[in-house]
């Protein structure tokens, strides 16, 4: 049933109607829950309960240093509902089980978004200046140096050496599921830092593919490495506090204060929409329903 479930999800996922890294985060959960419901004595899905789904989303993890959390974050419990609750419609679709075991499970509520940090040119000069600490054999500066050339998590967690054109201070992606494929532009300070990654990796760690994340790691682990590693270098600058949330999308209004377009800010993240691009870059650009 899995597999058939999964050959689904990486359809939708070809389709465009599901992230790949999504996919990957799903039958991972999705394995897990396998091997947890196969230890409680259940091998039939029809068997499968709500207490059995409630048991596992509640079920200790680890977090992303390997560390055992006892009682998981909403955050850590969402994707597992998430997962289980479309592993169950699309088993059901196919007409392999009846069981609905998520029917009286309520949703996980989510915190409200924060309304994003505006990073003046000085803060983001902090950022450059804490991601340099330890580099390059650290991955925080390239990892920044992506980020703000335009390329999202996603894009930043796949980005390899062959991608860049550092004598024309450019980077290229193929894009996401959500954007296109481009070219973005490179300032200086982002060809020196990931100039000195590339080196480093070619002399200490040869045959290695990704620039700062684990050639190993699933689509949306990296990507959620890339976060991780954002916050990181946000934190170590002081700008990412208590009562200040600091996140990779906050570098996307850099772009539109470089330029002033909301076309260019379009452009250089591979959104089709000017109306996506004003929401990542933080701009009210419509009145009355006319453009701004």
């Amino acid at each position: 049933m899995l597999l058939e479930v999964s050959r689904q999800w990486l359809q939708q996922a070809a389709d465009g109607d599901m992230a790949i890294e999504t996919v990957d985060l799903y039958i991972q959960i999705s394995e897990r829950f396998d091997a947890f419901a196969d230890a409680q004595g259940i091998h039939r899905m029809d068997d499968v309960t709500g207490q059995l789904t409630d048991s596992f989303m509640d079920a200790p993890g680890h977090d992303r240093h390997a560390n055992i959390t006892l009682v998981p974050k909403d955050g850590t419990r969402r994707p597992r509902r998430s997962a289980l609750a479309s592993l169950f419609a699309h088993a059901r679709a196919l007409g392999m089980t009846q069981a609905v075991p998520l029917l009286d499970s309520p949703p996980i509520p989510r915190s409200p978004r924060s309304a994003g940090a505006e990073l003046t040119d000085a803060e983001i000069e902090d950022l450059q200046f804490h991601s340099e600490r330890g580099m390059p054999a650290t991955r925080h500066a390239a990892l920044l140096a992506l980020l703000l050339s335009g390329l999202g998590s996603a894009e930043t967690a796949q980005a390899t050496p062959g991608d860049l054109d550092l004598s024309l201070a450019t980077v290229t992606t193929e894009g996401s599921t959500r954007t296109t494929p481009r070219t973005c532009p490179l300032s200086p300070w982002a060809v020196r830092a990931l100039r000195l990654r590339t080196d480093y990796l070619a002399e200490h760690r040869p045959g290695r593919r990704r620039l700062v994340t684990s050639d190993s790691s699933t689509r949306y682990a990296a990507q959620a490495s890339v976060g991780a590693g954002f916050n990181d270098i946000a934190r170590l600058s002081g700008l990412a506090t208590t009562a200040r949330r600091v996140e990779p999308r906050d570098i996307t209004r850099q772009v539109l204060l470089q330029t002033g377009q909301i076309s260019e800010v379009a452009r250089r993240l591979g959104l089709s929409s000017l109306d996506n691009a004003a929401d990542l870059a933080g701009l009210a650009w419509k009145i009355g329903g006319e453009p701004r």
